[in-house]
C-alpha cells in the first residue's frame, strides 16, 4: 500500500527538481551583452529640453487620461498629433488658456469635423500643464 503513494511522491520531487532550478544563462547573456564594445546611443538628433519635457507634469497627466485614446505624439489618429498643435500653436499665454479650456469643454471645427470630448474633471491647473507640455513637443 505504501509504494502506491511513493511512486508519485518520488516522480514529483524529481519534477519539481527538474523545473525548479536556478537558471542563470539569461543572466549571464545579458551581462555579456551590456559589456560588450558598443558604441554609445547617438542623441543627436534629440532635441535640448525633450527628456525634460517628457518627464513634466503634463506628460504624466496625460498618461493617466483618455487622451492617449485620440492623440499621439506624432501620428493623427483620431484628434490631431501632439506635434501638428505645437506646430500650430505659438507657446504663449492666450494660446494655453485657450487650449486649456478646450480640453475641459471640448470643441470642434480646428481639426475637422470630430469634436473633442469634454473633460470637465481636468481642472484648469492640469489642463495647463498638459498644454505645457503639448507646446513643449516643437
Amino acid at each position: 500500500m505504501r509504494m502506491r503513494y511513493l511512486a508519485p511522491f518520488v516522480l514529483s520531487t524529481f519534477f519539481f527538481a527538474a523545473c525548479g532550478g536556478s537558471d542563470n544563462s539569461s543572466e549571464k547573456k545579458d551581462t555579456a551583452a551590456s559589456s560588450s564594445n558598443e558604441a554609445p546611443a547617438d542623441n543627436s538628433m534629440v532635441k535640448a529640453g525633450a527628456a525634460e519635457a517628457a518627464a513634466s507634469k503634463g506628460a504624466e497627466l496625460i498618461s493617466k487620461s483618455d487622451c492617449l485614446t485620440c492623440h499621439k505624439v506624432d501620428m493623427k489618429v483620431v484628434g490631431p498629433a501632439y506635434k501638428e498643435v505645437a506646430a500650430k500653436y505659438e507657446a504663449n499665454d492666450a494660446n494655453i488658456e485657450m487650449l486649456a479650456s478646450k480640453i475641459i469643454a471640448g470643441g470642434s471645427g480646428h481639426w475637422g469635423e470630430v469634436p473633442m470630448q469634454a473633460h470637465p474633471n481636468v481642472s484648469k491647473e492640469d489642463a495647463t500643464e498638459m498644454v505645457k507640455y503639448i507646446l513643449s513637443l516643437k
